[in-house]
């Protein structure tokens, strides 16, 4: 399996981490407001869709800045 090079590591972080994060967040939310039906996964797909949509490139972003907020709140031994 052919794998990507480093400098793909930023932006493969981010797309993952919010595909797992908005799939699991907006599936949760919307199964508490619909309930578990055939309508519901319908509804679930668009809105996952859109959330995804709007994470993946906030993640991208976000990410280096919470990493510098984080490494100043972590004292190194």
């Amino acid at each position: 399996m052919r794998k990507l090079p480093p400098h793909f590591h930023r932006a493969a972080l981010a797309a993952g981490t919010s595909f797992f994060m908005t799939f699991l967040v907006s599936g949760v939310s919307t199964w508490r407001v619909l309930g578990w039906d055939t309508a519901m996964i319908r509804n679930w797909m668009a809105s996952w869709m859109v959330s995804w949509a709007i994470a993946a490139p906030t993640m991208y972003f976000m990410m280096p800045v919470v990493r510098r907020a984080i490494g100043r709140l972590i004292h190194e031994a």
